[in-house]
């Protein structure tokens, strides 16, 4: 077992992290109504973030979850803000996992090679009002038309969809198949009958921009259907396992920034007469967020790993490890707060946007109740 990384993988690490720090440097707090720009995604894009995991032939890194994994993290740590790189997993994992994998032709490969590049953002448009973890509970439909479907839903909370140019959707195209009965596809934003609404006001990861979208008689050529009929529920599980793998890394990458930046401030400022880190309730609650932080890393890690091998234990792997880290990042964001005091709850010093950004980890793919269902279920329970 060697837990040192690579040559190449430090090599990686290290040009994400320089590229990402240097492309940003400056940026300012972000609002609610401030998302991601174009110039931002092509810093990401020209650190190899957008296209990592994504094939060779199209321009991408070809890299698997694990190293997938490390550049997230990179990027988490060197952002200032957790939007832009959340976005950047959304796309990668969520979208570019299943055009790579149940995709097929030309055009595909085309959308492929321009989310690598970063000519193309992509979003990914599955959760509905009426469903939320639910997937087998989804109204939306795609009916079969001469060619192709013709697409009819509205999807909620889909990210990067005020940016995106292509959407993965999934809808229903046999409602009495249940899980067999959902079909994917890749949808250019171009196909008339897609509506997208105003930006959602969310709480934290403002860089990441989400909104509802609805399809009213969208006609989708055949060749733009990610895997067969009926095969949508695997196109999409196999795809949550990339993301629910990889994209808790960003936190990784966000809570060990957070983590030095609380320990220096602790270590500087004095009350009583000597610095708040010589006080132990002060010194036991940074060393907890350290606990937390690599108890986590280690999970993760051991996730990818597994997924990267195709192990059957990967499932419940994955499912730890999400609950770990995206658990770690709320508590060592209260912890950054309370140990920061006053300072921390001021939106300049970036401390409390750290902690909104972390809230919503433990919703989104899949929430923690429902990674320690899997968890049980590896338990035979």
């Amino acid at each position: 077992m060697d837990f040192d990384p690579t040559p190449e993988q430090r090599e990686r690490v290290d040009r994400v992290t320089e590229h990402v720090r240097n492309g940003l440097a400056g940026t300012p707090p972000r609002s609610p109504d401030e998302p991601l720009t174009r110039d931002e995604w092509r810093t990401m894009a020209e650190a190899g973030l957008t296209g990592a995991c994504l094939p060779a032939s199209v321009g991408g890194g070809g890299l698997g979850a694990l190293d997938t994994a490390l550049l997230l993290e990179a990027a988490g740590a060197a952002c200032d803000h957790g939007g832009l790189p959340f976005a950047v997993a959304a796309h990668l994992l969520a979208c570019g996992v299943p055009l790579r994998d149940f995709g097929r032709g030309d055009a595909v490969d085309d959308l492929l090679r321009g989310m690598a590049s970063g000519e193309v953002v992509a979003g990914n448009a599955v959760t509905e009002d009426g469903a939320g973890s639910d997937v087998n509970a989804m109204a939306a439909t795609a009916e079969r038309d001469s060619g192709g479907y013709v697409l009819n839903g509205t999807k909620s909370f889909v990210s990067n969809a005020p940016e995106a140019d292509v959407l993965v959707t999934y809808a229903v195209t046999d409602a009495s198949a249940g899980f067999l009965g959902i079909t994917a596809f890749a949808v250019p934003r171009g196909t008339p009958g897609i509506t997208v609404g105003p930006t959602l006001r969310k709480t934290g990861l403002h860089a990441c921009p989400a909104a509802r979208v609805t399809f009213t008689d969208c006609r989708v050529p055949g060749s733009l259907r990610l895997g067969a009929e009926g095969q949508g529920g695997a196109v999409f599980q196999f795809s949550m396992a990339w993301e629910r793998a990889c994209l808790p890394a960003v936190y990784l990458g966000s809570m060990e920034d957070q983590l030095g930046r609380t320990a220096a401030h602790v270590r500087g400022r004095r009350q009583f007469g000597r610095s708040l880190g010589g006080f132990q309730a002060v010194s036991h609650r940074v060393a907890a967020m350290r606990q937390r932080l690599d108890a986590a890393r280690l999970l993760l890690y051991r996730a990818c790993w597994l997924l990267d091998r195709g192990r059957p234990e990967a499932d419940t792997a994955i499912a730890m490890s999400k609950v770990a880290v995206t658990e770690a990042a709320v508590a060592n964001g209260l912890d950054a707060l309370q140990l920061f005091g006053a300072s921390g709850y001021l939106t300049e010093t970036g401390v409390e946007q750290r902690l909104r950004d972390a809230l919503p980890g433990t919703l989104v793919s899949g929430t923690s109740e429902i990674q320690r269902e899997v968890i049980a279920r590896g338990e035979g329970l």
